[in-house]
């Protein structure tokens, strides 16, 4: 057993499977299916037997296009993220569930009762990831296009969020009959009517179901722009990052810190997991193998050129994997929503002329330059057990996150090397846990009590209310 010092803090692990992606390796013989129910069940029980959190499915509510035609390199065909935990739950004990759900396509006593619902048949291991995907393009699909302001995106997910939270506590602790002794299934006080009259729906409901053994699901966020840090520091209690380097998480770490505190919350009210990828091997040489190995597989000649054409606007058929850059800039200015979120807004102009001449003073060709840009930025660790072992100990030591959430570049055994070698070391540096502290992904989250730290919360009329309690 190691001599260290004793961190500051335990990391946590949460797996996300994306089920939408171009990064999973899916053409080795060594891929599973993507949809069938065999991988879920393999991989979140492999993650349950590493002592995870979390098990993170995200949404996709269009599949996403390129040139104008359904990107046919991506994987696509993701369950529906609540149907699928649900059964899962089934197959597991202590893990935690959570799905992402929209807040624009959505209405919020619906979603209140589903993700309830997920909560109370788990045992209190739902959790819900906050998103606010508003454009047109998608909104199409529910009869919504354009419907919504981007201005007013976080606006409306702030008030949707706050009424669910207000429908999950118009029950109490022990408001239904504890055995058959008592004369009336409502053993405490009825629940009271949720009411709400905003500029997008008016709201008179119910609740229908008590609360679960963690109060209510826990709430993850993942934007990043100031609007968006703020609602996670008012309403949310993980915050799923993009800064996994260890100085750019001290300062991601800070300014929440500063945004929760400034919301009326303890400093340690909201967790933050950056979004990571972890190619292992037992020595440093087998490691970076297998991170080439791993590039190549998602990076082919056809996948370099399909990643720059997102940005140039048009077919670059006719150039050479093993070529320099275009030469010419983009038809386009600007990228848009149809390329996918992690394209969206970039100023394609500037961005490829700067490419150009990376790419020209590295002497990369286009598939080196684009392999080069795969993996999460910060977030990507490749190195023997032992060494990444000790990189993830000073993480927990300088309290900079509490824990990562990771992407497997291969389903369903994409956990594996993390769980049978990583977890044993982590755990022998004592920044690991040994066991699941609950039944409760709150517990096993070192989440508060909600009832304990309920702030007041503003609706999107700009009057106010406190959350009932």
């Amino acid at each position: 057993m190691s001599t260290r010092n004793q961190p500051k803090n335990l990391l946590r692990l949460g797996v996300f499977f994306q089920g939408v992606n171009s990064g999973t390796v899916w053409k080795t013989p060594e891929a599973g299916s993507q949809t069938d129910f065999e991988s879920f069940r393999r991989l979140i029980q492999t993650a349950e037997r590493g002592i995870f959190s979390a098990f993170f499915l995200g949404e996709g509510l269009r599949l996403r296009e390129h040139l104008g035609q359904i990107h046919d390199l991506d994987v696509a065909g993701r369950p529906d993220a609540q149907t699928l935990l649900a059964a899962l739950a089934a197959v597991t004990n202590r893990i935690g569930l959570v799905a992402t759900q929209n807040t624009t396509y959505n209405d919020p006593a619906d979603m209140a009762h589903r993700l309830a619902s997920l909560d109370l048949i788990s045992g209190g291991r739902a959790a819900w990831n906050i998103v606010t995907t508003d454009n047109a393009w998608t909104g199409a699909n529910f009869r919504r296009g354009g419907y919504l302001d981007h201005a007013d995106r976080y606006t409306h997910a702030e008030a949707f969020v706050a009424t669910a939270k207000r429908i999950w506590d118009s029950w109490g602790r022990e408001d239904i009959a504890a055995n058959g002794s008592q004369s009336a299934w409502f053993a405490g006080n009825a629940p009271k009517p949720v009411e709400h009259t905003g500029k997008h729906y008016n709201i008179s409901y119910t609740s229908r179901l008590p609360r679960s053994a963690q109060i209510r699901p826990v709430l993850f966020q993942a934007g990043d722009s100031a609007e968006g840090r703020d609602f996670a520091a008012r309403q949310a209690d993980v915050i799923f990052s993009a800064h996994g380097g260890l100085e750019a998480a001290k300062v991601f770490r800070a300014d929440i810190t500063a945004r929760t505190l400034k919301a009326g919350r303890p400093a340690s009210a909201v967790k933050i997991m950056p979004g990571s990828e972890f190619i292992l091997a037992a020595t440093e040489s087998e490691a970076e193998e297998k991170h080439r190995w791993v590039r190549e597989q998602q990076i082919g000649p056809q996948q370099a050129l399909a990643y720059l054409e997102q940005f140039w606007g048009e077919s670059l058929a006719g150039l050479d994997p093993e070529g320099p850059l275009p030469d010419f800039d983009p038809k386009i200015s600007e990228s848009d929503v149809t390329r996918g979120s992690g394209f969206q807004g970039a100023k394609a102009v500037e961005l490829t002329r700067s490419w150009r001449e990376s790419a020209k003073d590295q002497g990369l060709n286009i598939l080196e330059f684009v392999r080069g840009k795969s993996g999460r930025v910060g977030g990507s660790f490749v190195g023997s057990y032992a060494r990444v072992a000790d990189t993830l100990e000073r993480y927990a030591e300088s309290g900079a996150v509490d824990g990562f959430n990771i992407t497997p570049w291969l389903i369903p055994s994409g956990l594996d090397d993390i769980v049978n070698h990583l977890v044993p070391e982590l755990q022998e540096r004592g920044v690991y846990p040994t066991h699941y502290a609950g039944d409760t992904l709150r517990e096993n989250l070192g989440l508060e009590d909600p009832t304990d730290v309920a702030p007041a919360v503003t609706d999107e009329d700009n009057t106010r209310y406190e959350v009932a309690v």
